[in-house]
């Protein structure tokens, strides 16, 4: 039996360690910067290893390196307005406005690859916005934290779109670790040039350094790695379909941990319905098409 299903076990592990990243954010108490510089840290070192001890080259021409390196300067503009968003408002709000990043794919999508938009694609962006418009208009307290989480859905979806593009001439694995590397190299520069390395905004205590090397092993490097590994293995509609229970896990369990502050009115519930169920047909008409 666990033969069998052992590579759909993964992915849905792999899908829960991505939902916990929002549930460490709030668990963290240092600031969007400096929550993300340290996750870097430690996800680079991890990465390194992994390449290491696996045997995976790392060299890369210059050309693609520059193009990854950018794509870690986006990267790292997600992150930063992911957590921030999470500590504007709560973990459900931000996951329910970075699902609209499927709006914003739809959008990109079509641009970078030069083809028609599909017919379905603008009329799921106008449903998503709907459900966001209900999950706004119930929660309207969290608005700074909506905005933020929006923004992060934006620089999401074009990170994927773009990483799509890289993967077909570099191996998804040097590309992650050099995506990483851009987004610290651009973080640490930023922080040197605002006196963000002070010693007192840089001191953490032990239990966010613990929820820390957690972030940064197992929900970055580690995740990352299987998801790749996943990838090969699974279709590109199996791995979509269990992604988008991302938002789903982890709103149910920071409801588990911080009932008080995560338990959200009705209408934040059928606005957040409404963008996860269009992210779900948005895949099963893809996948239809894709055999058309």
């Amino acid at each position: 039996m666990y033969e069998k299903y052992k590579y759909q076990i993964w992915l849905h592990i792999a899908v829960f360690i991505f939902g916990t990243t929002g549930i460490l954010g709030k668990l963290i108490s240092l600031d969007s910067f400096h929550l993300v510089w340290y996750r870097l840290v430690i996800a680079v070192t991890a990465f390194f290893a992994i390449l290491y001890f696996g045997k995976s080259g790392m060299l890369i021409g210059r050309r693609p390196l520059i193009k990854i390196l950018g794509t870690g300067v986006i990267l790292v503009v997600h992150w930063i307005t992911f957590f921030e968003a999470i500590k504007r408002s709560n973990v459900s709000v931000a996951l329910v406005c970075l699902s609209s990043s499927a709006f914003f794919t739809s959008i990109l999508e079509p641009l970078y690859y030069r083809r028609r938009m599909a017919w379905h694609e603008p009329f799921f962006g106008l449903c998503i916005i709907v459900g966001l418009y209900c999950v706004f208009s119930f929660e309207f307290e969290y608005l700074d934290g909506m905005i933020l989480g929006i923004v992060s859905a934006l620089f999401a979806a074009w990170f994927t779109v773009l990483n799509a593009l890289l993967v077909r001439e570099t191996d998804a694995k040097t590309i992650t670790l050099y995506e990483l590397l851009g987004a610290l190299g651009s973080l640490t520069v930023l922080l040197l040039v605002t006196g963000g390395f002070r010693a007192e905004e840089m001191a953490i205590s032990w239990s966010d350094f613990g929820w820390l090397l957690i972030l940064g092993t197992v929900g970055t490097a580690f995740s990352f790695s299987l998801s790749v590994q996943l990838v090969k293995r699974l279709t590109p509609y199996t791995f979509v379909m269990a992604i988008n229970l991302e938002p789903i896990y982890a709103m149910i369990l920071a409801v588990l941990i911080w009932p008080e502050s995560e338990t959200m009115s009705g209408g934040f519930y059928a606005g957040a319905a409404i963008v996860v169920a269009v992210i779900f047909l948005n895949a099963m008409v893809s996948k239809r098409r894709s055999f058309v």
